[in-house]
């Protein structure tokens, strides 16, 4: 088992946005050009520029994981759906996407959500079905598939 890094969650602020693409490119490259063909990564990583992540950054709740002082991970929160999940690989599997996802479960039970949404990756399923997350379809598109799935939440014990 890989040991946990000290992570720090902190809300993410427009100066981020160059990071985040990085991290996103990065993970897509890497660890989802495993199980996707490269026009599909190529397609998504040309969505990620600095002036539209920037953009996402200014409307809705955005979050970055730091490691050792570095942006190595991101997540938002548009509506009930968890957008954007990408930790970079050199950092997976040591707590810094479960630590992005309970930020964004604990601020969408404070916006009263009872259910979150995520667009997974065939990369990421297993992720999220260790966080309690339940497939609930498929979706094809060209050589592009996701996984939608959901997770219900527990009313925040604090409220």
């Amino acid at each position: 088992m890989t040991p946990r890094e000290a992570i720090e969650i902190r809300p993410a602020t427009t100066d981020d946005a160059d990071a985040i693409c990085r991290v996103a490119i990065r993970t897509l490259r890497v660890s989802n050009a495993r199980d996707y063909p490269a026009e599909v990564i190529a397609e998504l990583a040309a969505g990620f520029t600095p002036q539209r992540i920037a953009a996402f950054i200014a409307g809705r709740p955005f979050f970055v994981a730091i490691a050792h002082g570095t942006i190595v991970g991101t997540a938002n929160l548009d509506g009930a759906t968890a957008r954007a999940v990408f930790v970079d690989p050199d950092h997976q599997g040591k707590g810094v996407g479960t630590s992005l996802m309970a930020a964004v479960e604990t601020l969408a039970r404070a916006r009263s959500a009872t259910t979150l949404h995520v667009q997974s990756s065939i990369t990421a399923e297993g992720f999220y079905k260790r966080l309690g997350y339940v497939c609930v379809g498929e979706e094809i598109r060209g050589s592009d598939r996701t996984i939608p799935m959901e997770k219900r939440l527990a009313p925040d014990a604090a409220g």
